[in-house]
């Protein structure tokens, strides 16, 4: 998996259990971005855990989505689209997810490109 900057537009959700997400009830709307460094070889999904907002009180699982990674890893983008949500094993609504990949540019030495020290090496004998 490359390593880079992954770009995830949380666009909305709907079908949600009614528990006051965000104040904004079973269908919420964010329209937010968020910026992940990925830099572990290992990682192939997103998971997003979706948490009602209780004042003085703990915030409740309304649930979760998992959405591998490996179209956009080689694609870059992916439009938002929607992806079920689970609770228990159990579909329990939908989340609208897009995102984009900027893969880091490698630093590692190759010597086979002609470059030595900054210099290209001369064809020439």
């Amino acid at each position: 998996m490359p390593e880079g900057t992954l770009e995830v537009l949380v666009v909305s959700a709907k079908g949600l259990e009614n528990a006051d997400v965000l104040c904004k009830g079973s269908n919420p709307e964010w329209n937010e971005t968020f910026l992940f460094d990925v830099s572990s070889k290992e990682t192939a999904d997103l998971k997003i855990k979706i948490m009602d907002s209780d004042t003085g009180n703990a915030d409740d699982l309304v649930g979760h989505a998992s959405i591998s990674l490996d179209a956009l890893f080689h694609d870059g983008d992916i439009p938002a689209k929607s992806y079920n949500v689970m609770k228990d094993d159990a579909y329990c609504g939908e989340i609208r997810v897009g995102l984009n990949f900027t893969a880091q540019r490698s630093r590692d030495f190759d010597p086979t490109d002609g470059n030595m020290g900054g210099w290209k090496q001369s064809s020439h004998d």
